[in-house]
């Protein structure tokens, strides 16, 4: 078995822990980021450590943020460094949970199965990585230092999938949080994360863990076997993996089974107390402004009719059936209003909060020894993944009738209710069911090869190696759903009458198989529908992506001359890639068949680059008075694109280590991310915004006793108010009862460019040399800011809305209004296209200790502590606005923290854990922030605290688990995350949520979960 691996700092998702390495022996205080298998405060000897480039070379090793090979593990910037048994202790079952932890992120947000439903980069199923919060497409993602390709479904493929990991073989994971560009290319902006497999591993191992969280459901398995050979001149080490995560439901936990709006009537007042019925009337679940949809109800023209909770006579546009002759003017039916219409059907909650997925994983590697061409070997990896995802879609199917259609009742049969759509032939439609259809089924697939291989081996001269590696990447994806056909909605619901009574398809001559909607009654509007027209309206649908990656990458590094630190040393090098997709939508969507879907166009379309780079190593002083050791680390990087053409970045960083254990250090530098295919090329793809998005919608204006209040419009507001009346629509009385229809768009026709950044940091750490009967102490302080220009971004539909409605010189077809349309209905489509404008800005502190110390009986005693307080996190969408400062809102916490115990006791390590999210009141000014002027409406803050809770608690996370080694060849682990089942917070309807709580990946919807790991070697 695989001896235990931990690390001197606290795993950041299991209480990890990053700080600078300053060179040191043996005897000192060990430096925060280094492997420390047995938790004794020393690091380990490099020649039992793989290399971050995937090699075995004893006595030389290379570390995440450079290319040189040291003799020893140290590093000019702080890397965290995560190993197997800090994932097994903290009860990850994945590297991708690991990785995607609050503690690692620092609070930002990320890609996971909690986006079951929602048009996610990568598609449904895809789980990503981005560092300070700068996104998945900023940070880069290595497999034994090189990069991992994108993998996914649909068009918009841009990031690595963490899902394509191997978890049982991995050594370590070193996350460097600083710019890289000048040593490995684009994208590593915010940072670089690269995987690291144990390439010492000898035997065969087998392993085996599941998580259980408490409520029962969404039980997560994996099985595993890794095993290593040495045969001489032959090494080959390898695992198989296979994991299975059941979905957790939406009813299988509480904060989803009553969605309520959660308005407030004053600051302070609680929770729902505004809503539209008393605090714990369950009709406030499920309403259309909260998880909600229309369904069992017909619309139709305005009517005379008799409420249906009132009882009174009134003017209606929404009845639902009624058994009997009630109704009055309306028979058979009674009149609904707005919160009084069914909006709840139980199957929506078979919806998944927590998507299931499978994965099938394999890894290989090889090395040969040549024992020619300077002592060379020659080496290949494989990685190959299959990954199964789901998540069924519940559907709202509205069924709109002809004028004069036999279908109708005849009350009904001659109105005009809306203009003609594309299901009604170009008729007038006199009414609309509004019918609750059930689930849909959704999948995903995706398969995933990374092929690679080399050379290497020592030149002539003295410490000169030299490497040669070609690989290529397949990703293979198909999305599966199940979606209504626009033209067979169209062909059923155009019907004729028979003599006998029946009905047929008009179009029944040409297209045989239409089967005809079903006559307009209680059973169909309550969504009792007849197989065969469910069967025909209803289509299993495919699309498909492919993605090809090409690299190769050849490098020389060695020692140029002595220098009174030690000797210089230099790496030079070549490298190329090239990147090609394919994606194809499925013809239907192609066609904009799919009905209330997204319609796409193929994705296509390929890039290449030619890079050069160097990096250079001074250790200009050492062993000397305040000058124990003073190094410089340069480099630079030459890159040409096809797309955009050329560019130049560089990285100056540096340590002055004053004495033995008191140093400071910095770096500088630039960084570039091209534009990825599908930023570059993604056909014109189609999403959704939700209805109260639209900037005329009456939700959006304040009321008072549930009227308008125009006297309480902010200048904004005013301003769109008159906008909305120019186009003759009442923002007092108009209520956008439709999706917002959007559209993506590459941007390589418009000359789409790479962004650019600067990086900068500076930190000073201490390790002072404390009596050894006391232990040894770590402390780090890094203070870090990050800015990226010429920003790659989409303007957003709710930008797009907001400049076009809120112009003082308002002109409907000019300006960002000739980005949107209204049709007859008013439903609103907004064309959404990438563009090179945005300006990020991140900067922060990042504080983190350590404590070591041996109490009785060799027992060991290890506390770390990390925390990360962001100082700014500052976005401009376009250069004439004011940047606006997200920091310390909801979903970008401006705080963050964890705390690590570890106690080893003979063969047993007993681990305490602890994360935070700081609680978090900045939504309310952001959301009042005037990007054109630079200030907060404060009258708009205060009416948002008045009527909305959008502010979160401080949040914490407890774990603990004990690892027992039996033997040497038995190794068992169990344990409990969320040791207090912390639910997420509650937050009012006005932002993106899940039920009551936000969709965010800092909190935590499984709940109690228990865990265990059995590990066996032989």
């Amino acid at each position: 078995m695989r001896g235990s691996t931990s690390v001197c700092a606290a795993v950041l998702a299991a209480g990890f822990f990053a700080a600078p390495a300053f060179a040191q022996d043996s005897a000192a205080a060990s430096p925060p980021d280094c492997p420390d298998q047995n938790s004794d405060g020393i690091c380990d000897p490099e020649s039992t450590i793989s290399s971050a480039d995937g090699s075995d070379t004893a006595g030389a090793i290379v570390v995440t943020g450079s290319r040189i090979r040291r003799d020893e593990y140290s590093t000019v910037e702080p890397i965290t460094v995560v190993t197997a048994d800090e994932i097994t202790q903290a009860g990850f079952n994945s590297a991708t949970d690991a990785l995607q932890s609050t503690e690692v992120t620092a609070g930002a947000g990320q890609i996971n199965n909690y986006y079951s439903g929602f048009v996610v980069d990568g598609g449904t199923g895809a789980n990503t990585l981005g560092l300070r919060g700068l996104g998945p497409a900023r940070t880069l993602i290595l497999l034994n230092g090189r990069r991992l390709a994108p993998a996914g479904t649909r068009g918009a493929v841009l990031s690595a999938d963490l899902n394509v990991l191997p978890t049982a073989i991995i050594e370590r994971i070193e996350i460097l949080k600083a710019g890289a560009s000048s040593i490995y290319g684009s994208d590593a902006i915010a940072g670089v994360v690269n995987i690291i497999t144990d390439q010492k591993l000898r035997g065969l191992s087998l392993q085996a863990q599941v998580n259980v969280p408490e409520v029962g459901a969404g039980i997560d398995r994996r099985i595993a076997a890794t095993f290593g050979v040495d045969a001489g001149r032959f090494n080959l080490i390898g695992s198989l993996e296979y994991r299975k995560r059941d979905g957790l439901r939406l009813n299988d936990v509480d904060f989803t089974s009553c969605p309520i709006p959660g308005y407030l009537d004053g600051e302070g007042s609680e929770f729902g107390s505004a809503d539209p019925y008393p605090i714990g009337d369950p009709r406030n679940c499920f309403t259309l402004d909260n998880g909600g949809v229309t369904i069992n109800t017909l619309g139709v023209p305005t009517r005379d009719g008799i409420g249906r909770t009132s009882g009174l006579p009134g003017r209606f546009n929404r009845f639902v059936p009624v058994a009997g002759n009630a109704g009055g003017a309306t028979p058979g039916f009674l009149g609904v209003g707005t919160y009084d219409r069914d909006s709840f059907d139980p199957a929506s909650q078979q919806e998944f909060l927590i998507s299931p997925v499978k994965t099938y994983t394999g890894f290989l590697s090889a090395t040969y020894d040549l024992q020619a061409l300077g002592n060379a070997e020659i080496y290949g990896e494989v990685l190959a993944t299959r990954r199964k995802s789901s998540a069924p879609l519940y559907r709202q199917l509205s069924l709109d009738y002809l004028r004069g259609s036999p279908l109708l009742p005849a009350i009904f049969r001659n109105g005009a209710f809306l203009a003609p759509n594309e299901t009604s032939s170009g008729q007038i439609i006199a009414a609309r069911a509004f019918v609750g259809f059930g689930l849909t089924d959704s999948s995903q697939k995706v398969d995933y090869v990374r092929a690679g291989g080399g050379i290497r081996g020592d030149f002539a001269f003295p410490g000169w190696r030299y490497d040669v590696y070609v690989g290529k990447s397949w990703t293979d994806g198909e999305n599966n759903i199940q979606s209504f056909l626009t033209d067979r909605l169209a062909t059923s619901l155009n019907v004729v009458q028979n003599a006998n009574g029946t009905f047929s398809c008009a179009a029944a001559a040409s297209i045989a198989s239409c089967v005809p909607a079903p006559v307009l009654n209680a059973d169909t509007i309550g969504g009792r529908l007849p197989q065969a027209f469910k069967d025909y309206i209803l289509a299993d649908t495919q699309s498909t992506n492919q993605f090809r990656e090409t690299t190769a990458i050849a490098s020389v590094d060695g020692p140029l001359f002595t220098l009174p630190g030690g000797e210089a040393q230099l790496a030079l090098g070549l490298e190329y890639r090239k990147q090609k997709i394919n994606d194809t939508p499925d013809i239907n969507a192609i066609n904009g068949n799919l009905y209330g879907l997204t319609t796409s166009q193929p994705t296509r379309g390929t890039d290449s680059v030619k890079e050069a780079f160097a990096e250079l190593y001074l250790p200009l002083l050492g062993d000397r008075p305040f000058f124990q050791n003073l190094s410089l680390n340069a480099s630079g990087r030459y890159t040409d694109y096809d797309s955009y053409g050329s560019d130049f970045t560089y990285k100056v960083a540096g340590e002055w280590e004053l004495f033995r254990g008191f140093g400071f250090r910095a770096s500088y530098g630039t960084s570039y991310r091209a534009p990825a295919l599908a930023e570059q090329f993604l056909g014109a793809t189609s999403g959704f915004l939700g209805a109260g998005t639209d900037p005329c919608d009456a939700d959006n204006f304040p009321r008072a006793n549930g009227n308008p209040n125009p006297g309480a419009y902010s200048p904004n507001q005013q301003i769109r108010a008159a906008n909305c009346a120019a186009i003759g629509l009442d923002v007092a009385t108009f209520q956008q009862n439709s999706s917002i229809t959007t559209f993506s768009l590459g941007g390589a026709s418009f000359g789409l460019e790479a962004e650019t950044s600067r990086n900068w940091s500076v930190g000073v750490v201490a390790q002072p040399p404390l009596p050894s009967s006391i232990g040894s102490l770590s402390l780090a302080l890094d203070y870090f800011d990050i800015k990226v220009d010429n920003g790659v971004s989409q303007l957003g539909a709710g930008n797009i809305l907001s400049r076009c409605y809120g112009d003082t010189a308002f002109d409907p077809n000019e300006g960002f209004c000739r980005l949107q349309t209204r049709d007859a209905n008013n439903r609103l489509t907004v064309n959404n296209g990438y563009v090179n404008l945005s300006t990020d800005i991140v900067k922060g502190y990042e504080f983190n200790g350590r404590f070591a110390t041996d109490l009785l009986f060799d027992n060991r005693l290890t506390l770390n502590a990390s925390v990360t307080h962001y100082t700014e996190q500052s976005s401009r969408l376009f250069p004439d606005e004011f940047l606006t400062d997200a920091n310390g809102t909801y979903v970008t916490p401006d705080w963050t923290g964890s705390f690590d115990a570890t106690y080893k006791v003979g063969r047993a390590l007993l681990r305490y854990g602890l994360s935070w999210i700081d609680g978090s009141s900045g939504t309310y000014d952001y959301f009042a922030y005037d990007e054109t002027t630079g200030t907060v409406d404060e009258a708009l803050a205060q009416l948002y605290r008045d009527n909305y809770l959008l502010e979160v608690p401080d949040y914490f996370l407890h774990s603990a688990s004990v690892q027992f080694d039996v033997n040497d060849k038995f190794e068992f682990t169990f344990g409990v995350r969320n040791m207090f089942d912390k639910k997420p917070p509650r937050i009012s309807a006005a932002v993106t949520t899940i039920g009551n709580a936000p969709l965010s990946s800092n909190f935590d919807y499984a709940g109690r979960t228990f865990f265990a790991n059995a590990t066996v070697g032989f």
